[in-house]
């Protein structure tokens, strides 16, 4: 629909921003510098240098299934020299990152010598550019190892604003994009990029206007558009009034599945969203919601862990306008596999982010939120970020969010039983089978592990016995199968594809099997799901 300069305008429901690092897609590890650091030489660099020398064998790679999620560019064997100016750019642009990594193995290096004697005369040794950035200690078992002092460390030249934009684009349909752990990005025609950092008030302003307009002129200037690229920018807006939100009001908790481990739970006075990651709108085959169906204002953002498929900032930039408060698990305060949400929150423009710990509670007007344990699924790792989130309501209603949360305790959760009681609603992942160590922090480690480790230290959720284990014991009257990477929209950050024959599939028929043997109503969740739970 053609429009004059000074029309009100809307921006369109299918409009994407798509955050980028060096002309990467962005995501939690490449904000915090260290993990940055790591994930540009031995992920970045590593993956394009292998399309530059074999660019065939990538194209064929990407078309294989089977290599659904590996390192392989998705750029058809062609643009070569496109990435090999990359490469060439990284090295000059992040010559000082990538210096910061050669430190942090040198220092990985010295204190693998150590053996129990004080450490005080290592200090003078530890590398110029971390000087002044860490700590270092022993474990108990005498094993040294160091931690950062994060704030200090994003106050450095090593976090650098300046790599940071981003993308506008319309999304079409559900594969239209490539898998963004391995695949730069390059310049398309129907792709805007913006040169501004994350933090930019100029992004709250665009999607403010997913629901209040502006005179196009008006928000053509804010992003200060050059004549060429002025029709691309006029094609993300639209005349057309969206549809109303209607707010839930009545006495009990309304629920609304949006796809993989995102629930919005709503009373008539709070709203509560765990684990953002929402579809566009577009047409499609597949019923879903979409951010046309979120409300005007969400009271608490909940993060249950620090994994691309749950803190996936594309969508949560799209929506900080509407968030009052983060929800997020504390850290462990330094170690470089588990680096700071709060911090990488607070940089990137969020003012309001709560610090949750185990068993610990915050209250709100009508419910609140308990941090429960959450067990595994970080490949043995000493990962602290990572909650459960008991959700008790007023109404009586009490669910459980329980993510990616792996079992292998079960006395954990019977001694949680002891304090908390039953739980009615439990979401629950089964993604069981899960990626090996070096597929997401391999880039972190000082030395790879030999191929038999790492194949047995897996990113997974429950199985069918770990999954009857949590459900035995807390009794609930509602099981829904979550966080299983099933809708094909969120492809681009999973890479995940099931046959009847995968693993969670079968494990989590088993446990919809077990449910309903017991009389527990059960379901494992698909494109969309909505559901209310009256006063108790």
């Amino acid at each position: 629909m053609e429009f004059k300069d000074d029309d009100l305008v809307y921006v369109k429901s299918n409009l994407a921003i798509e955050p980028l690092i060096d002309n990467w897609y962005a995501w939690a590890h490449l904000i915090s510098p260290a993990t940055a650091a790591m994930n540009i030489q031995d992920r970045h660099l590593k993956i394009m240098e292998s399309y530059v020398e074999l660019p065939q064998l990538h194209a064929d790679a990407v078309k294989n299934p089977k290599m659904l999620g590996g390192p392989f560019v998705d750029h058809n064997g062609e643009r070569v020299d496109e990435i090999k100016g990359m490469i060439q750019n990284t090295k000059s642009k992040c010559a000082n990152l990538l210096e910061l990594r050669k430190d942090i193995l040198t220092l990985f290096s010295l204190l693998k010598e150590q053996d129990g004697y004080s450490l005080q005369e290592i200090y003078p040794k530890i590398p110029e550019r971390l000087n002044g950035l860490v700590e270092l200690f022993y474990d108990i078992n005498n094993n040294a190892s160091f931690r950062f002092f994060e704030h200090l460390l994003f106050e450095t030249e090593f976090y650098n604003e300046s790599l940071q934009s981003f993308n506008l684009f319309l999304v079409k349909d559900d594969d239209a994009r490539s898998f963004v752990l391995s695949t730069p990005k390059l310049p398309e025609p129907d792709f805007l990029r913006i040169e501004l950092p994350l933090k930019s008030k100029e992004i709250d302003e665009l999607f403010e206007m997913s629901r209040k307009p502006k005179k196009y002129r008006e928000i053509r200037d804010i992003f200060s558009i050059r004549p060429e690229d002025n029709l691309l920018f006029r094609s993300f807006f639209s005349t057309e009034v969206p549809r109303n939100y209607k707010p839930y009001n009545g006495d009990g908790v309304l629920t609304r599945y949006f796809g993989h481990a995102c629930i919005l739970a709503e009373t008539k006075n709070t709203t509560i969203l765990a684990d953002p990651v929402i579809s566009y709108g577009y047409d499609s085959d597949i019923s879903r919601y979409t951010y046309e169906d979120l409300p005007e204002k969400i009271d608490y953002v909940v993060i249950t862990h620090n994994h691309q498929d749950h803190v996936l900032l594309e969508t949560l930039l799209r929506i900080r306008h509407k968030i009052e408060y983060i929800v997020i698990p504390k850290s462990s305060g330094g170690t470089i596999q588990d680096p700071s949400l709060k911090l990488m929150f607070q940089k990137l423009g969020f003012k309001k982010v709560i610090e949750l710990g185990e068993m610990e509670t915050i209250e709100f007007d009508d419910c609140s939120i308990t941090g429960l344990p959450f067990l595994g699924e970080h490949s043995d790792l000493d990962v602290r970020c990572k909650l459960c989130h008991h959700i008790k309501f007023d109404n009586g209603t009490r669910m459980l969010f329980a993510a990616d949360s792996c079992n292998v305790s079960p006395m954990l959760y019977n001694r949680i039983h002891e304090i908390i009681g039953n739980i009615d609603v439990i979401f629950l992942g089964m993604e069981c089978h899960g990626a090996p160590l070096s597929w997401l922090y391999g880039p972190l480690m000082p030395e790879p592990l030999p191929r038999n480790k790492d194949q047995s230290r897996r990113l997974a959720g429950c199985d069918f016995m770990q999954a009857k284990e949590l459900i035995d014991t807390f009794k609930p009257r509602d099981v829904f199968v979550y966080a299983m990477g099933l809708e094909p929209w969120l492809k681009y950050i999973s890479s995940i594809k099931y046959t009847e024959e995968s693993k969670p599939i079968v494990e989590s028929n088993k446990l919809l099997a077990y449910c309903s043997k017991k009389g527990i109503s059960s379901e494992r969740l698909f494109g969309e799901k909505i559901i209310e739970y009256e006063k108790v």
